[in-house]
């Protein structure tokens, strides 16, 4: 995600505390939350598919998601 959007994202949260957000505002904030959500998801769904578990008897084992909300 573009550093511009992140920075936009922090102000409308500063605004929202001070003065509050117009409803444009709003659901822009709102847009640009879940764009975040989805980037930091994908990127951790990335590091996890190249991560292996090291077993006690010295065997890697792949991680792999289980379908579970939030669980790998």
């Amino acid at each position: 995600m573009e550093q511009k959007k992140i920075d936009r994202i922090n102000e409308l949260a500063r605004k929202s505390r001070e003065i509050g957000l117009t409803e444009e505002e709003k659901a822009e904030q709102t847009e640009l939350r879940n764009e975040y959500r989805r980037a930091v998801t994908g990127s951790l769904n990335a590091s996890l598919s190249n991560t292996y578990i090291m077993t006690p008897d010295g065997k890697k084992r792949k991680v792999v998601q289980n379908g579970g909300k939030g669980s790998v």
